[in-house]
């Protein structure tokens, strides 16, 4: 594996704060994209008395090459999960909360049902807290999307992950364009911000990036994150290149100028890394 550069290193961060956040997630028995896909920005999250909650289990139906979640036959799902979630967004005292999941396509709506119940538990603890669902493409099923806009999250998330001319090598059992109409018909059918995000250094080229970004804008995508691709393990995609900071900052501005103005651009930026200030602030912010 290709050594990082030292910008894209971040040191260990154990605190009363982070062990406070950890036990809490224990004691609800819940997972976290933070922990299970190895976030480089773990440390700092939780140090912010924050986390984003990895739902219906921590093993996948689908095997992306980039990911450091595992493929395997998942588990039944915890029927006692989203009333935990809700317990743990109240315990950590969030203000935005950001739920995700493995993709289950065992399941007949995809899971749909499960993030609705989880933002439905969230309301009756703690109303005021704003909610960020990132989901799979539940195949494009319109029932299952129908689920997601009813339960009202305050943005919805579905990552396009990479340009077209990669996203097959990347994403075998996903389709570039069902994502780019997931996220259209969640912008067509309800006033909910929409939000995407990819990784680079997975082999694109500067063209594919800007056609990739006018994509999601015609698609209806307010919010955008960029950040630098991190090889997990031998076993999955190499790094084709390491962006430098200049580089993204270089993608910042082709980002204003497709029309983006709501964005979060920068080599350790993951699509809920400050989720908040992302949604709420025009023309990016300082990471």
């Amino acid at each position: 594996m290709t050594r990082l550069p030292e910008y894209l290193k971040r040191p260990i961060i154990d605190t009363e704060k982070t062990k406070t956040v950890r036990h809490i997630l224990k004691n609800k028995c819940l997972n976290t994209v933070c922990e299970n896909a190895r976030c480089p920005n773990k440390s700092e999250c939780y140090q912010r008395n924050t986390a984003t909650f990895l739902i219906m289990g921590n093993v996948c139906t689908r095997n992306c090459r980039y990911c450091n979640i595992s493929a395997a036959r998942p588990l039944p799902l915890d029927k006692q999960e989203p009333v935990h979630v809700a317990e743990a967004v109240r315990d950590l005292g969030l203000k935005w909360a950001v739920i995700t999941s493995v993709t289950r396509d065992d399941l007949p709506d995809g899971g749909a049902g499960h993030f609705a119940q989880c933002v439905c538990e969230i309301r009756k603890l703690t109303p005021d807290t704003k909610i960020e669902l990132l989901t799979p493409d539940f195949k494009g099923d319109k029932g299952a999307l129908d689920k997601i806009i009813n339960s009202k999250p305050n943005v919805f998330n579905h990552n396009i992950e990479t340009v077209r001319n990669v996203f097959k090598t990347a994403r075998p059992q996903g389709d570039y364009d069902l994502s780019l109409e997931v996220l259209k018909y969640v912008k067509d059918n309800s006033d909910i911000k929409t939000k995407s995000g990819l990784m680079v250094g997975l082999g694109e080229k500067s063209d594919d990036i800007k056609s990739t970004f006018d994509d999601l804008l015609n698609a209806g995508c307010d919010i955008l994150t960029v950040g630098q691709y991190i090889q997990p393990s031998k076993q999955h995609l190499e790094v084709s290149k390491y962006y430098s900071p200049e580089e993204f900052e270089e993608l910042k501005q082709i980002a204003r100028n497709a029309g983006f103005r709501n964005f979060q651009i920068g080599p350790l930026v993951r699509s809920s890394y400050k989720a908040a200030e992302t949604a709420e602030n025009n023309d990016g912010i300082q990471v």
